[in-house]
């Protein structure tokens, strides 16, 4: 059954420009889509930190070796602006990813549908949501990692700032790492407004040398809270084991 909340999400995403976000991805291994949630909706995402009951797990990142800090995955049902999210967001990357997969002559392929991409993780003992809400304070920060959680992977996912940089905090940078083959890590810094969406690729993504495309590996984090609190929403397409 479509919501509301779920046409207002389609309606936005079908007003991106997927070309720009297409090329921005391939070219660099990620893209920004300003402006995706309102205020209102990042600022209930963030109070929903403090909801347990709509939660399975939290984490605190420093008893892991994973930074400083804490995020707490949904369970199912998921909200129902989260759920759109994902939903919506899914078959708008599927060609790239099936795209960036051909490329990398790796023999996984996605389908249209995020339920029936699902049901492939659900065959495979992967049956945990992955959304998460990330919370950080003061000296908090995350390393630098790459978010799998199984044998099948979607290779993009997204992040949504929840909160306005330079007045809810300050620091908290938004940092991707790309190490290709022979050479040093490279990091960029993403700039992010408060309810903009960067979609990034999870693992490796392919790049065109002189030889055809080889393989680049991504890791993704943030920098070092200097003040206030940052909140994230994250949308990971594949469920974990």
């Amino acid at each position: 059954m479509t919501t509301a909340i779920d046409t207002d999400i389609a309606a936005r995403l079908a007003a991106t420009d997927w070309d720009a976000a297409a090329t921005a991805l391939d070219g660099a291994g990620w893209a920004v889509l300003p402006g995706l949630l309102g205020d209102a909706e990042c600022d209930a995402l963030a109070a929903a930190y403090d909801m347990p009951p709509l939660f399975r797990s939290h984490i605190q990142m420093a008893r892991h070796g994973f930074g400083r800090g804490e995020y707490r995955y949904f369970a199912y049902p998921l909200p129902p602006l989260v759920a759109a999210l994902r939903s919506r967001l899914y078959p708008r990357l599927a060609p790239l990813a099936n795209r960036w997969h051909e490329r990398m002559g790796l023999p996984a392929r996605f389908p249209s549908d995020h339920a029936d991409f699902l049901a492939r993780c659900d065959a495979a003992g992967q049956r945990r949501p992955t959304p998460l809400l990330l919370q950080y304070g003061p000296g908090d920060y995350n390393c630098l990692h790459q978010d799998l959680y199984g044998e099948h992977v979607f290779p993009v996912q997204a992040a949504v700032l929840l909160s306005a940089p330079g007045e809810a905090f300050t620091g908290g940078e938004f940092i991707l790492t790309e190490q290709r083959p022979r050479m040093q890590s490279r990091a960029a810094v993403v700039p992010l407004a408060k309810g903009d969406a960067v979609i990034f690729a999870v693992n490796v993504r392919p790049v065109r040398g002189s030889r055809g495309d080889y393989r680049v590996a991504m890791r993704h984090g943030v920098s070092e809270i200097r003040s206030g609190r940052r909140h994230t929403l994250g949308v990971i397409f594949h469920d974990a084991a």
